[in-house]
C-alpha cells in the first residue's frame, strides 16, 4: 500500500470508497459522491492501486465486491464518522450540513411521525437530504454495515445495536363501515375472518402472528399487501379485517367514511416504538443530534395526540348509558 502525499485526499477517497462498495455502481456512486463518472472511474483506479487489490470486479452491469472489499466496508462503516469529525474538529452544525441521512421505517413511520420530524428537519438542516428506506429482513444488518443511520421499529435489536423507547401505540382493527361485528372482536371471531395482512417481514405481522401461536391459533390472509396505508384499500364492500396500529388506523378512517375500526381482541397489548443505532455513531454529532430530533418530533406526536384525546372528552362529556 502506497501512502498518497494528502491525508485530506486519503479521506476524501476513503468516502468515495464506502459508497463504491454499498453501490456497486460507478455511476451511481458518482451520482452520490457528486462527481463525474469518468472521476468515479478515476478515484476508484486510485483506490485499487494504493490498496493493490481490484477492490470491484465486474459482473454483468455491475460489479461484485473482492473478498479484501468486503472486509473493508465493514471497517470503514466503523472508521469513516470519527476520521471525519476528527478532522472536522467542530460540532455539527445543521444550517451548513450537506449529505444524506437514512433512516429506515415503514409508511406507518412518515403517516405519524413524520409530519413532526420531517419537516423540521428540512427547516433546521435544507442542505441535507434526508431518506426514508424500507425496512427489510435485513434492515439491521444495514445498520452495523453503516448502509442506513438510525432505523424506527417495534423490533427490539441484539447487542451491540442500542435502542430507545420513543413512544407507545398498540393495535386496532379496521372493517367495512357494514362489518357486523360492532365494538370488539372475540379471538375465536378474529381467528374465523379472513384477514388483509401487511408483509412488515417476511410476509407475516410478527406481533400479530406471534400472540396468535401463543394461544395455539393462526389467522387466514385473504389479502396481503406491503404497506399499512395500502391495506384499507381492500375493506370497502367485503368482510375482510385489516389490523393496523392505532395511531394510523385513526387518521386513515377519519378521512375515509367507508371504514370504521373495531377494537382488537383482548389481550394484545400495547408495543413500544423506538429508534435502533450502532454504538459506533452513539457520539458523532450529526447522529447525536438526528436522535435529538427525532426524540422532539415523538414528543410533539404523544403530545398532540393526548391534546385530541383532551379536547374530544371536553366535546363529549357525557357517557351515554346504553
Amino acid at each position: 500500500m502506497h501512502m498518497p502525499h494528502s491525508d485530506l485526499g486519503l479521506l476524501h477517497d476513503l468516502r468515495a470508497l464506502s459508497i463504491l462498495l454499498e453501490e456497486r455502481n460507478v455511476t451511481r456512486a458518482a451520482l452520490r459522491f457528486h462527481l463525474s463518472q469518468p472521476a468515479m472511474s478515476r478515484t476508484l483506479q486510485r483506490l485499487r492501486g494504493l490498496f493493490d487489490d481490484e477492490l470491484l470486479v465486474r459482473s454483468g452491469g455491475d460489479y461484485e465486491l473482492t473478498p479484501r472489499a468486503r472486509a473493508m466496508q465493514h471497517e470503514l462503516a466503523l472508521l469513516l464518522p470519527r476520521l471525519q469529525n476528527f478532522v472536522a474538529g467542530k460540532e455539527f452544525d445543521p444550517t451548513t450540513a450537506t449529505g444524506i441521512v437514512r433512516i429506515i421505517g415503514t409508511d406507518y413511520t412518515t403517516s405519524t411521525l413524520g409530519p413532526h420530524l420531517l419537516p423540521k428537519l428540512f427547516l433546521a438542516a435544507p442542505d441535507l437530504e434526508v431518506r426514508i428506506e424500507p425496512r427489510e429482513h435485513d434492515s439491521y444488518p444495514a445498520l452495523e454495515g453503516g448502509r442506513a443511520d438510525i432505523a424506527l421499529s417495534v423490533l427490539r435489536p441484539a447487542a451491540p445495536l442500542r435502542w430507545e423507547q420513543l413512544f407507545t401505540d398498540d393495535l386496532v382493527c379496521v372493517v367495512d363501515r357494514d362489518h357486523p361485528e360492532r365494538d370488539r372482536f372475540s379471538l375465536a371471531d378474529y381467528t374465523a375472518a379472513r384477514h388483509v395482512a401487511v408483509t412488515v417481514i417476511d410476509q407475516e405481522q410478527p406481533m400479530i402472528e406471534r400472540w396468535l401461536q401463543t394461544r395455539g391459533h393462526s389467522r387466514t390472509a385473504a389479502v396481503r399487501v406491503p404497506h399499512f396505508v395500502s391495506a384499507l384499500a381492500a375493506l370497502p364492500g367485503t368482510p375482510l379485517v385489516a389490523t393496523i396500529p392505532r395511531r394510523l388506523a385513526e387518521l386513515q378512517a377519519a378521512a375515509d367514511p367507508r371504514v370504521r375500526l373495531v377494537e382488537a381482541p383482548e389481550g394484545l397489548d400495547p408495543f413500544p416504538y423506538g429508534m435502533v443505532w450502532h454504538p459506533r455513531l452513539e457520539t458523532d454529532p450529526t447522529h447525536t443530534w438526528l436522535r435529538g430530533m427525532i426524540r422532539a418530533a415523538a414528543m410533539d406526536l404523544t403530545e398532540s395526540s393526548s391534546e385530541e384525546a383532551h379536547s374530544e372528552d371536553l366535546l363529549n362529556p357525557f357517557t351515554p348509558i346504553t
